[in-house]
């Protein structure tokens, strides 16, 4: 089994988007940890977030019919970044819910990245609660 998960990820299509980011060694933690601590610079990613990875890994599953009907999804952050990111990509239509308490910074940058945003609610789960609903209407 851990050499189906190795082929998988090594041949998982994410790097269509994402970037290969470097180990770092972070010689005052690990000198702290009395112990070798590497970082992976998943903040080098083109929207700063290792969770580019999981949105695109999925959408490109996708069937046709599925990407022609577009994604809905909620995230107050990373996740949209992500997802709009990934959809502009592959032509996908995005559209993000957002609680409306999100910072005008990740709203804006969803937006840059293609996304069509929605601001609904005042917390994650309202916003969630939102986008599940639109889901069942448009389908």
């Amino acid at each position: 089994m851990p050499e189906e998960i190795l082929r998988r990820v090594l041949t998982a299509p994410v790097y269509d988007v994402a970037s290969e980011t470097a180990l770092e060694l972070a010689p005052l933690l690990s000198k702290r940890m009395q112990n070798q601590v590497w970082l992976k610079r998943e903040d080098l990613q083109p929207v700063f977030s290792f969770k580019i990875r999981g949105a695109y890994n999925r959408m490109v599953k996708l069937s046709e019919a599925e990407r022609k009907a577009g994604v809905i999804t909620a995230s107050a952050g990373n996740h949209a970044q992500g997802v709009a990111l990934s959809a502009t990509k592959m032509g996908i239509d995005a559209t993000i819910i957002m609680p409306r308490t999100t910072p005008p910074i990740k709203v804006n940058a969803v937006k840059r990245l293609g996304g069509n945003v929605v601001l609904e609610g005042d917390s994650y789960d309202e916003a969630s609660r939102f986008a599940k609903a639109l889901e069942i209407e448009k389908s």
